[in-house]
């Protein structure tokens, strides 16, 4: 059995994109249609929290927001 480690700070944009061409989604994400913090682990959703009881700091959270949402 092999271990993968996946990169959780990378761009959307330049992940990896599966064979059908879209891009494969690693890490989290800040979903703006039902503002959730939302993690991906190889295109599937894997964990998902309501921004107003996101435990993260605000920094991370505005990050997250500005840089990384779907």
């Amino acid at each position: 059995m092999s271990v993968e480690q996946l990169e959780m700070f990378t761009e959307a944009r330049s992940a990896t994109p599966a064979p059908s061409g879209v891009p494969v989604l690693n890490g989290f994400y800040y979903e703006t249609c039902s503002k959730k913090f939302v993690c991906y682990a190889r295109g599937r959703r894997h964990f998902e929290t309501l921004a107003s009881i996101c435990k993260e700091t605000k920094a991370w959270q505005q990050m997250i927001i500005k840089e990384r949402s779907i």
